[in-house]
């Protein structure tokens, strides 16, 4: 008789769809009997892998940071600033207005309304969100360096306000903002980075 999770458990596959039921529900709105049900298995096992439910949206959340890397690579390595900001942000108004995909960002939704005995998811999505801001100022500076950027350019600032309407389209496409409502704020966004930028002309 075996004993335990079956052999065909698959860890990604089930973290998949543990994410996505924190990405429609948020943390709170997420119960256990949905996340067991999407992952296809029973409490005691989830408590077993991952200690507990927050234990559950940490695992998610390194795998949806893991798959999102592997985009955001794609993003740093657009040939200018303004290149990189509009890469990112019309990105995001496409995928998260994308039907095969929930709306809005894990990283937003996982935290709405967080209360008593939650007071630490917050700040755990905060920390995923700070590292695409961190590659974002990497990036930035690069481009200050490189000449791409002007003297008066603050690369630190410019990767905070790109993130900030990353976080704002977020919010957006959650509330029911379709795609062009997201492709008009990136596109302003776009040409306020595109202002610190040196002239090409």
């Amino acid at each position: 008789m075996r004993m335990g999770r079956p052999r065909e458990f698959n860890a990604e596959t089930a973290l998949d769809q543990a994410m996505e039921v924190f990405w429609r529900h948020g943390y709170e709105g997420a119960t256990i009997a949905q996340l067991t049900e999407a992952m296809g298995i029973n409490p005691p096992s989830l408590y077993a892998c991952f200690g507990n439910k927050e234990g559950l949206l940490k695992a998610a959340l390194e795998r949806y940071t893991k798959l999102r890397n592997v985009w955001m690579n794609e993003v740093v390595a657009a040939p200018t600033a303004r290149d990189v900001a509009e890469r990112m942000l019309m990105g995001i108004a496409d995928k998260q207005t994308d039907p095969a995909n929930p709306p809005g960002c894990l990283l937003v939704q996982g935290g709405i309304a967080c209360g008593t005995g939650s007071e630490n998811v917050p700040f755990e999505l905060a920390a995923h969100r700070a590292r695409n801001e961190d590659q974002l100022r990497g990036r930035f500076i690069r481009a200050k360096a490189e000449g791409d950027l002007k003297e008066s350019a603050d690369p630190a600032a410019l990767a905070r306000y790109v993130s900030a309407v990353s976080v704002g389209m977020g919010v957006m496409a959650s509330s029911g903002s379709d795609r062009e409502a997201l492709r008009q704020v990136a596109s302003v966004a776009v040409q306020a980075v595109e202002a610190q930028s040196m002239d090409r002309t």
